[in-house]
């Protein structure tokens, strides 16, 4: 808890805090127009949205006029002609032998499913209950508008005692696997170069409890298809003695995990750790887990959830129920989502997946493996002086002290962040809580959250305007 000592009752970090108070409303304001816009980079999705997303957060930084240059600018995906997606890239560079700070979110968003799915409307801010709805409303158009908000509140309090360099980096398609970022990062590595990179796309341990995100799991996704017949054929006259690729792939997949629920492919790691406490109620209430469903795997739940690998069926090309038919089916193609244990390798995890299903798949069924995506976890070197700062400023920002936080989920563009710039240090933070509900419907920002990351995000970079580079 901040204490009196703190440096938060100086006079000028109260003036500070006042001023973020004050532009709460209109930070609001500005994220809710952001959720308007469909800003979705999967190609499928009309693009001129997403151009359109691009540039409203760069008026965005244009108005905080903490900036000496603004742009909205893409990179090629690398060994093609293609372009990535929008990003806005802003700069000011340090005076007074002060240090720098990069600030990465994100403006593309994730399709919002089935309209019917929402309480309301995806693309239409709604407030209700203290959270504020609409896809992108935490996941990340939040994070840019924490940025933003925090970037003008330190512009108003400081004026010509801001020497603090900033940048300002938000990409266009981290949701579609921010195919463009390392191109980004070398094309534009002097204007991005910094001494502590914010991440502003996590979470926190709950609705009041800050994190500082420590440990990310990696990622392998591939698309597998099980082929066991030339042709389809009837399941009356064949059945029984033909296996159809159902039947094989049901098969298969099930020896994925050992009767738990617990990933047992031989070779994919585990990551031992202390993690908090969790109750199995809260896990319930958080996933909507249903009555009467028991949790998978073994040992304290937190562990499972950011130290240990996870499987997970997202697609499948199948027929569908009402065009079922008495028929073997000759192919199944099936999307397989694995989450990698920190410390391992994504490449090293997706070996042994591989080798694993090869090895037991059934009948002789006929593999074919396409569609590889992988991204490596992330281990934070905590003793920084970014980290420490950063901790202090959430005690002071939230009124409660920080954890530690592992996050099951993967952001592999960090690890391009670490390779490209390695003197920088990595400070994963966000706005989402457990209840954000990223990527499902009805995703929503808790509105209190947001208001403690903002007053976080404004003492950091005004204590960090103090500091000398390096030190």
């Amino acid at each position: 808890m901040t204490s009196p000592a703190s440096p938060a009752s100086s006079a000028a970090e109260t003036a500070l805090l006042e001023a973020v108070a004050l532009g709460i409303p209109s930070a609001l304001a500005d994220l809710g127009a952001l959720v308007r816009i469909p800003g979705i980079a999967w190609p499928a999705f009309d693009q001129t949205q997403l151009e359109r997303s691009a540039e409203a957060v760069a008026e965005l930084a244009r108005g905080t006029g903490v900036f000496d240059d603004v742009r909205v600018l893409r990179a090629h995906v690398d060994d093609t002609d293609e372009l990535g997606q929008p990003a806005v890239l802003a700069t000011r560079a340090a005076r007074n032998g002060r240090p720098t700070i990069l600030l990465y979110a994100h403006h593309d968003v994730q399709p919002p499913g089935a309209d019917e799915l929402w309480d309301t409307p995806p693309f239409e801010p709604t407030v209700r209950n203290g959270r504020l709805y609409g896809r992108g409303a935490a996941d990340d158009k939040a994070g840019i508008m924490a940025h933003i908000a925090a970037l003008r509140a330190v512009a108003e309090v400081l004026g010509d005692d801001l020497d603090l360099g900033v940048s300002l980096f938000i990409e266009g398609e981290e949701e579609y696997g921010s195919r463009s970022f390392a191109r980004f990062l070398r094309d534009n590595a002097d204007a991005l170069r910094a001494d502590a990179i914010v991440v502003a796309d996590s979470g926190n341990l709950d609705s009041r409890t800050p994190g500082l995100t420590v440990s990310l799991r990696g990622n392998a996704r591939f698309t597998l298809t099980v082929r066991t017949l030339e042709h389809a054929s009837h399941s009356g006259m064949f059945g029984g003695a033909v296996p159809d690729a159902m039947m094989a792939a049901v098969t298969l997949l099930a020896t994925l995990w050992d009767a738990d629920g617990a990933v047992a492919v031989e070779g994919m790691a585990s990551r031992r750790a202390e993690t908090p406490e969790y109750a199995e109620q809260t896990l319930r209430d958080e996933a909507g887990l249903l009555d009467g469903v028991s949790p998978i795997g073994r040992d304290d739940i937190y562990g499972r959830i950011w130290n240990k690998p996870s499987i997970t069926i997202t697609g499948m090309d199948v027929t569908s129920v009402a065009a079922a038919s008495n028929t073997l089916l000759p192919e199944v193609s099936l999307v397989i989502s694995a989450r990698v244990a920190p410390g391992q390798s994504a490449t090293d995890a997706y070996a042994a997946l591989e080798r694993h299903l090869r090895e037991h798949a059934p009948f002789g069924a006929e593999l074919t493996f396409s569609d590889v995506d992988l991204g490596d976890g992330f281990l934070v070197d905590t003793s920084g002086w970014a980290v420490e700062l950063t901790r202090a400023a959430m005690g002071d920002g939230y009124g409660v002290d920080a954890v530690d936080l592992g996050v099951g989920g993967s952001i592999p563009f960090v690890a391009d962040l670490v390779r490209e710039f390695p003197g920088a240090q990595i400070l994963v933070t966000g706005v989402e809580d457990p209840h954000s509900r990223a990527h499902s419907p009805n995703e929503s920002l808790h509105l209190d959250t947001f208001r403690n990351a903002v007053r976080t995000e404004a003492l950091l970079l005004a204590r960090m305007n103090e500091r000398a580079a390096g030190s």
